[in-house]
């Protein structure tokens, strides 16, 4: 597809039924979700797509909350709103982002593995918790010697609760693998350090009217409680936690993932 400044976005459409459109994290990454639309495709008609920056989408700016809306209003309306939509991590917020911005052009969010309203006070028992799961000195000496696509398995490694399947988890995020777009994470991360008002999103998320799932695992090293006044300030969320699985549980976890994720929808 075309974005309205003539940016190419990567997309895959798959399945059948009403339409779910899909938002990966990142930013500056790509889609991860083929193993979820194919669960899906018996339900919904699901949309894929890189967004700009990353993977296999177009590599111009600007890299903005605003503009990443933007992209994501044109995959919805080819889609035929409203749509269900669901958010990774990164994607999440995009995906809260783009309901408050279009409330009447979503019909269901589901909100997995985000870090709630606040950019900062998680951080650091997140970075505690990564490193004492992965040494972040063999990440910064693996992308110090170019080594990227083995830096990035390893950090994701520390996502995955269960170590008996962080390395697969790991593999399969990376595979396709593309460069990591760092002009895109680079331009996000400052935009909304620039622009993101907790205290002003929290207001607008208590009317919106938008039924909501928050799924995520209880091992996830980003602390589960950053999550709790974007719970408390939804009208209508669900929250499902899952024991045992970490930031990824599509992938960690799949049968309670798919069997919450089927339910809801």
């Amino acid at each position: 597809m075309r974005a309205d400044d003539g940016c190419e976005l990567w997309t895959d459409v798959s399945g059948s039924g009403p339409p779910l459109v899909l938002c990966h994290g990142g930013p500056g990454l790509w889609d991860m979700f083929r193993e979820l639309a194919g669960e899906l495709a018996d339900l919904r008609t699901v949309w894929r797509w890189d967004q700009r920056g990353g993977g296999r989408s177009g590599g111009t700016g600007p890299y903005t909350v605003a503009r990443f809306v933007a992209d994501l209003d044109e995959i919805v309306i080819a889609a035929g709103a409203p749509v269900d939509l669901l958010g990774h991590s990164w994607g999440a917020q995009l995906a809260l982002a783009y309901a408050l911005a279009h409330p009447d052009r979503v019909s269901r969010l589901v909100y997995v593995s985000g870090v709630g309203l606040s950019l900062d006070s998680w951080r650091p028992e997140f970075h505690a918790r990564s490193a004492r799961r992965v040494d972040p000195e063999q990440i910064r000496a693996l992308e110090a010697a170019g080594r990227e696509r083995e830096a990035a398995v390893l950090q994701w490694t520390a996502d995955v609760h269960d170590p008996r399947r962080a390395a697969a988890v790991a593999e399969a995020m990376a595979t396709p693998w593309f460069p990591i777009g760092w002009a895109a994470h680079a331009g996000i991360q400052g935009d909304l350090v620039a622009h993101w008002d907790e205290a002003t999103v929290e207001a607008a998320c208590r009317s919106l009217a938008v039924r909501t799932l928050i799924l995520e695992g209880a091992e996830d090293p980003r602390p589960r409680w950053a999550v709790d006044s974007l719970a408390a300030a939804l009208p209508e969320a669900w929250r499902v936690v899952l024991p045992g699985v970490g930031h990824i549980p599509w992938l960690e976890a799949p049968e309670p993932s798919f069997a919450a994720l089927r339910g809801f929808l």
